[in-house]
């Protein structure tokens, strides 16, 4: 009996002094909201970034994610990529506007359940570049069809890309609809006004939330900036500059470093952002040997051609857009172009240029004689040293000249006249 009381009172001791009695529950975890940055232009760094994250918060539970969105926009077929990712997810979304959203930024801030905008926030302008009808038509229908389905008004973010659309008290025929956050508000493109995460939160019924902001890596900021359209343009310019510098100077030294460091830059951005593979570069540096082939063997033939067609073709290829990656080039070539020719003026000069341009100087202070004018000879009589056939030598005044006949054959030791000049040409006749 003793030993049952024993029992009890250990297992009563046991149930009072449990977690769950104490009220410390550790199995339930705390809900977790995730902000998640959409910052700077839209290309695939961005949509490579945004897909990763959605991938994986889709195998976490997790209450909500908030976009928070600041952007001028970017490449249209990757801003529609991540709008079909953040429909995709069966997580509550929000989008959240702190500063900006222009062009592909209206398409993913719509893209949300809910959108909030801080007070100062805008939306809008949301034109395609190039404007053309055909990429103006399909753009439009993307935007209508996602303010649809998150039953925004349609024609106002319609407007916002094609300023034919005129808004009455929001736009003017010509111009484009842009809004502020209260503006938004009152034509249901926005449901809220804050630059508070809690205090949104709590407007869409998140309480006690948990919120983690996530940051984007290094190595997707590096990608998102070094693959921008503009940034090539200055990494290619800076390559073929520092190339330049080199081939103008003797030995390898800082040009050199910044070619190798320009383009380095250039290819591994655009690779990082998903822009390209390996195959890019493989065909840059196989072009580069070709040229440097090329510089070995005498004249100018195949492996020159092959060299320069392989290092265009590698720099296009390695961007995501044919007609961007083609305005980035001709940027570079044509300031290369400008920056060569001030060089050279300046009086940059390299044993490969001094090989290839002829710049030797035939002073007659340094016993150099030009050529005497054939004018000279006209009228001007003299001996035939050897037969005309019609071609052969005469000698006048023990000067000893090729000449041509006008009359056929002429045989030596006849007396002859210089009667015309042709250029280098002395024409002469019997006497």
């Amino acid at each position: 009996m003793k030993s049952n009381r024993i029992l009890l009172f250990l297992l009563v001791f046991l149930v009072a002094f449990s977690p769950s009695a104490l009220g410390k529950n550790n199995d339930k975890q705390e809900d977790i909201v995730y902000i998640v940055p959409i910052k700077g232009e839209i290309n695939r760094a961005t949509k490579n970034y945004v897909k990763d994250v959605i991938n994986d918060l889709n195998n976490q539970d997790v209450e909500a994610v908030i976009f928070e969105i600041d952007t001028y926009g970017g490449l249209i077929d990757e801003a529609i990529d991540i709008k079909d990712l953040i429909i995709s997810t069966n997580i509550p979304t929000i989008s959240f506007v702190n500063n900006k959203a222009v062009s592909a930024g209206v398409l993913i801030t719509i893209a949300s359940e809910k959108v909030v905008m801080a007070p100062n926030a805008t939306i809008g302008s949301a034109e395609t570049i190039p404007n053309t009808e055909k990429i103006l038509s399909y753009w439009r229908s993307v935007l209508r069809d996602t303010a649809q389905y998150r039953n925004r008004n349609p024609e106002i973010i319609e407007a916002m890309a094609d300023k034919d659309i005129v808004i009455e008290g929001l736009n003017r025929k010509g111009k484009l609809v842009n809004l502020t956050s209260s503006e938004a508000l009152e034509n249901g493109i926005s449901d809220y006004i804050s630059s508070d995460y809690s205090d949104i939160l709590k407007e869409f019924g998140f309480n006690n939330v948990k919120i983690i902001e996530k940051q984007e890596s290094l190595q997707v900021k590096l990608a998102k900036y070094i693959a921008s359209p503009y940034l090539s343009s200055i990494l290619l310019t800076i390559a073929f500059v520092g190339m330049v510098i080199e081939l103008l100077t003797p030995g390898f030294g800082l040009g050199g470093t910044i070619s190798i460091i320009g383009f380095g830059l250039y290819f591994g951005g655009n690779i990082l952002a998903g822009h390209s593979h390996w195959t890019s570069l493989a065909l840059f540096v196989t072009g580069l040997i070709l040229l440097v082939i090329e510089g070995i063997v005498p004249g100018f033939g195949l492996p020159g051609i092959s060299g320069i067609i392989l290092v265009l073709v590698g720099i296009v290829l390695a961007m995501d857009s044919f007609g961007v990656a083609l305005l980035s080039l001709s940027i570079a070539v044509i300031i290369t172009t400008i920056i060569t020719i001030i060089l050279l003026k300046l009086g940059f000069r390299s044993t490969l240029f001094n090989s290839i341009v002829l710049n030797t100087q035939y002073d007659s202070d340094k016993g150099y004689l030009g050529p005497i004018s054939k004018d000279a000879y006209l009228n001007k009589k003299g001996i035939t040293v050897s037969e005309l056939r019609p071609s052969g030598f005469i000698e006048i005044n023990g000067e000893r000249l090729d000449v041509l006949s006008d009359g056929g054959f002429i045989p030596k030791d006849t007396l002859v006249e210089v009667v015309k000049i042709e250029g280098s040409k002395i024409i002469v006749r019997r006497v």
